[in-house]
């Protein structure tokens, strides 16, 4: 039998821990459960060591994020398998076997997601990754379940295993050879899109990426930053465009992140009449630290580009979300033009 192990990173989350480590322990079988602690600084440790002894603990010398946090980690933790879970997960019953029996019958699935469900409004899929992570031509991430804003209610409308374009990081099954193939997380994302970044060099490398229906969890979603918060409208303007530039090798980069800027422009714009200032100056900072470290992601970009075999393109639409969204007025995925997927 493979070896599974259930990694939570924690950082100053004891009360996270308290509400949702007993489901996690209750359906998780055989697989270890770890806690990766990003030098918590309340009594998260004590927490787990008292109630939780069987619960296997590896500490951080910082809090490197979720990027580093689960860097440092995992190189100390043994496994086949790596569950990515967040500590703000509620997981079900046989929510592991599904999934891993499906990577162990095909070896060129790098990664997986169960379905994610919102913890507060159960039957309505959960923003940060719902049915499966998908990427539209100019690279706007959208999820089958969330477009933008609408979130659906579950009709059971996507019970169906596919082959996706990323996967969730609130709870991502990972073949561990893959994650250190393509040297984990790329960690001056610090939060935000790092997962998409990583299933995308996946996919660069011809593996796949997918979503099964029959693991079930249940995501609080913002534990850890609100999203009315600036700082994450900072880091997902600015991750996004690191993701263009190292990861989009078709059609011309520059003419690519011109367009991604002008139209982070416009959104910029769309804050300000919203009376939203701060978030107006967070997508100017984004930029300006875009701008700073550039030539350091070229050469990324170089170095990635010489590893690529043979690159997978399932998940990606050929039409643009925000034009179908915004305009057209279609606002379930299931609305979306068929013949725009691959």
């Amino acid at each position: 039998m493979p070896k599974v192990a259930v990694v939570i990173l924690n950082w100053n989350g004891k009360a996270l821990l308290q509400k949702f480590l007993p489901s996690v322990v209750m359906h998780s079988g055989d697989a270890e459960i770890w806690m990766a602690d990003n030098y918590s600084t309340d009594d998260s440790l004590d927490f787990v060591k008292q109630n939780y002894p069987q619960i296997k603990i590896v500490t951080n010398a910082v809090n490197g994020g979720f990027a580093k946090g689960y860097n440092d980690s995992l190189k100390r933790i043994p496994a086949d398998y790596y569950i990515l879970l967040n500590s703000d997960v509620e997981v079900c019953s046989n929510w592991i076997n599904p999934i891993i029996q499906m990577m162990e019958n095909d070896h060129l699935i790098a990664a997986c997601q169960p379905k994610i469900m919102a913890y507060n409004q159960k039957d309505y899929f959960e923003y940060a990754g719902a049915a499966g992570g998908f990427m539209d031509k100019y690279d706007y991430p959208f999820c089958r379940g969330r477009l933008f804003d609408t979130v659906e209610k579950d009709l059971h409308q996507y019970d169906n295993i596919i082959e996706i374009f990323w996967a969730s990081g609130a709870a991502l099954f990972i073949r561990a050879k893959c994650f250190f193939e393509v040297d984990g997380f790329d960690e001056i994302f610090f939060s935000h899109m790092e997962e998409i970044d990583l299933c995308w060099r996946l996919k660069n490398r011809g593996y796949k990426v997918m979503f099964n229906p029959f693991s079930l969890v249940y995501h609080v979603g913002g534990a850890t930053l609100a999203a009315y918060n600036p700082k994450k409208t900072y880091l997902n303007f600015r991750n996004n465009l690191f993701l263009i530039t190292k990861n989009q090798f078709q059609g011309i980069l520059f003419f690519n992140i011109f367009r991604r800027l002008i139209l982070d422009g416009v959104a910029g714009v769309k804050y300000v009449f919203e009376g939203k200032g701060a978030h107006c100056l967070a997508i100017i900072k984004a930029h300006l630290h875009f701008y700073e470290l550039l030539s350091s992601f070229l050469v990324k970009r170089k170095n990635q580009k010489s590893l690529i075999k043979m690159p997978n393109t399932h998940g990606r639409y050929q039409n643009w979300v925000v034009w179908e969204y915004f305009v057209k007025g279609k606002k379930n995925f299931s609305d979306l033009p068929r013949a725009g997927f691959h």
